[in-house]
């Protein structure tokens, strides 16, 4: 086979923005606060035992305090929250805003939990590798708490929201 190079960034994202992802709010608190952010790179790792892969860029602001935590929540969007997904991705809404933009309580273990998330995970963060310019983090789930509601889901397609 001949060598090859990489594909150029440009078309590695124009290539990804074809693969539907779920839209979530990851969140975490404790001693480095109450933060969150927006993430479409979620998914399942392992039913056994139950673990989900986040992949964070090391250059957004809940980066660090994500990791200092070790604890985080994934909180699966709904068709309805576009506009929370909107905030918890713009990197100039500060935490206070971004957390008044919707109805949040503490969840079992104590991370911020979306009340009307389709599913909120709460986990630990179990492993992580840094990869370019993100940090894979393995998070293995302890508790799952369902929506009384289900509905459609939110996703992330061809750069744009769409619904399930």
């Amino acid at each position: 086979m001949p060598q090859r190079q990489p594909l150029e960034s440009k078309v590695f994202r124009d290539a990804m923005s074809l693969l539907a992802s779920a839209v979530s709010i990851v969140t975490t608190d404790g001693k480095d606060g109450r933060h969150g952010f927006t993430a479409s790179a979620v998914c399942s790792v392992s039913d056994n035992p139950a673990t989900l892969l986040i992949c964070v860029n090391r250059s957004a602001s809940t980066h660090a305090h994500l990791l200092t935590n070790g604890l985080l929540a994934v909180n699966v969007l709904g068709h309805q929250h576009q506009s929370i997904s909107n905030c918890f991705g713009d990197r100039r809404v500060k935490m206070t805003e971004r957390f008044a933009a919707g109805e949040w309580r503490r969840g079992e273990i104590g991370m911020p939990i979306l009340t009307d998330a389709l599913v909120s995970l709460e986990c630990r963060i179990s492993q992580q590798q840094e990869i370019g310019t993100h940090t894979v983090i393995f998070a293995q789930a302890l508790c799952a708490e369902f929506s009384l509601a289900p509905g459609e889901g939110l996703v992330w397609f061809n750069r744009s929201y769409r619904n399930t």
